[in-house]
């Protein structure tokens, strides 16, 4: 008999993230949710601030292959998916393929955009489409397959940006803030080496998969479709019912993509609640962190001190409150 998922699994996987990554439950929320939800997750913040320790903790928790690429100014993209290598045999000389470290569960690509966009892309195909392809022939990766990937702050030296390909990949972006006080503390008392510990495993691959599967029959109620579905076509400039703010400072909206994540995600954050339906609320939390880098602002933006944040806030009080107020659904 297969046992049902329940909310309490995902619940478990984030309650031992928040006790190694003390002071940050938004960022262990999110990441959870967008994990269940199957989406990849950019990670942006200063050296220091826990990106790699989540990561690391999130895989041995799950019970799930990990692997670890160090992204690098000389990494090459056969670094990343593997390469053919040409050997003796029985029959006389073959090629035989060597996967790369992309082939697993749960990879960590560490400060992603220290290598070239031509390296940057390798992961473009096994993100999308859970696959790589090398000399003609597509190899399947199991799953799940989760990319956590962290990058330095574009001011910092050395960096390459994200290509906006390769940034609509990742269903969420997020910010890691620096660590309070209360939190330093307790970093400085309770661990002496400054190492945290490495988690137990609470969850394992069967679980995962059940807890996605359970995810996507999670219901979603047409006035909150209406409102995802129409929060991001009135993020692009082209729309006819965007705002001023968005007709002037942003360049390039959000794909179809973005409508895609924010309903996967809302779905995440309603299951590990333990709410049956999608509500408003679960818009509201998801939508900054699914469309912050959808939102291609314009030069002017920043001269006029605009974030892509400002504008979602906006964005996303006026589309409920338009939602709410009972015009027609079909507009969006």
């Amino acid at each position: 008999m297969t046992t049902q998922p329940t909310a309490t699994e995902p619940q478990r996987l984030q309650e031992v993230l928040n006790g190694i990554l003390f002071g940050k439950p938004e960022l262990t929320a999110m990441t959870t949710a967008a994990f269940f939800a199957g989406g990849h997750v950019l990670l942006e913040g200063l050296p220091g601030l826990g990106k790699t320790v989540l990561a690391k903790s999130m895989a041995a928790a799950t019970g799930l292959d990990y692997k670890r690429i160090q992204f690098t100014p000389d990494l090459m993209p056969a670094d990343i998916t593997g390469t053919h290598l040409l050997e003796d045999g029985p029959e006389g000389k073959r090629l035989r393929f060597v996967p790369g470290p992309v082939f697993t569960h749960f990879l960590l690509a560490d400060e992603i955009n220290r290598a070239s966009p031509k390296t940057q892309a390798a992961l473009l195909e096994a993100m999308g489409e859970g696959s790589v392809t090398h000399m003609g022939q597509s190899r399947t990766l199991e799953a799940p397959f989760f990319v956590i990937a962290t990058q330095n702050p574009i001011e910092m030296e050395g960096t390459n940006p994200l290509p906006e390909a390769q940034l609509d990949r990742f269903a969420i972006k997020l910010m890691v803030a620096a660590t309070d006080e209360a939190s330093l503390l307790r970093i400085i008392s309770e661990r002496r080496e400054g190492s945290p510990p490495t988690p137990e495993a609470v969850l394992d691959r069967a679980a995962v998969l059940r807890c996605r599967e359970a995810i996507e029959q999670v219901f979603l109620p047409e006035p909150v479709a209406v409102m995802i579905s129409r929060l991001v076509a009135r993020a692009n400039p082209e729309h006819p019912d965007a705002g001023e703010a968005v007709k002037k400072h942003v360049r390039y909206g959000p794909s179809a993509r973005a409508a895609i994540w924010l309903t996967r995600m809302a779905r995440a954050l309603a299951f590990i609640e333990g709410r049956q339906g999608v509500g408003f609320e679960d818009v509201r939390s998801a939508a900054p962190h699914v469309l912050r880098h959808r939102l291609i602002l314009s030069y002017g933006a920043r001269l006029d001190s605009v974030t892509a944040e400002s504008l979602i806030a906006e964005l996303v009080e006026t589309t409920e409150k338009d939602v709410l107020g009972g015009q027609d659904h079909g507009s969006a």
